[in-house]
């Protein structure tokens, strides 16, 4: 079932971007920071197991990301990841925006999306502040891909 995350997955949620985290996936998320974006989230459960999860992002005005794109891997390829990916998209057209970017090692599965492959320097400055956490930065190698809206 897919849903908006609530208080009771934030614990699942960091479980499963740690481990993707853990591979140099992603970027890692501590508890804190989860309760503070909890609403960008998005989840598909299963009885009580979290099966998948992403977020939207809001940037600027007319901007948002899809991030924190993650599946269990158990349930990797039967559609989980596009449904919670699809909710954010769904959300940013309600709410009016432009464009939605996201940063990814997948830039395959965001295309089937309508998303296209963009140089970093497109990007406003703003969405790199959580890029100076990252232990690949300056030199990161996610893809950078725009969807407009």
């Amino acid at each position: 079932m897919l849903r908006k995350a609530q208080i009771k997955d934030v614990k699942d949620i960091q479980r499963l971007l740690t481990f993707y985290a853990s591979r140099g996936d992603m970027l890692s998320r501590s508890l804190a920071e989860l309760y503070e974006v909890l609403r960008d989230f998005y989840v598909v459960v299963e009885g009580d197991k979290l099966l998948g999860t992403a977020a939207l992002h809001i940037v600027w005005e007319d901007l948002a990301e899809v991030r924190s794109v993650a599946v269990a891997e158990d349930v990797g390829r039967k559609g989980v990841g596009s449904q919670v990916v699809q909710a954010c998209l769904d959300e940013a057209h309600t709410l009016g925006l432009k464009r939605v970017f996201c940063l990814t090692y997948k830039p395959d599965f965001f295309a089937k999306f309508g998303f296209r492959i963009v140089d970093k320097s497109e990007l406003p400055h703003k969405v790199w502040g959580d890029c100076l956490k990252c232990v690949k930065f300056p030199d990161c190698d996610e893809i950078a891909m725009i969807l407009d809206l």
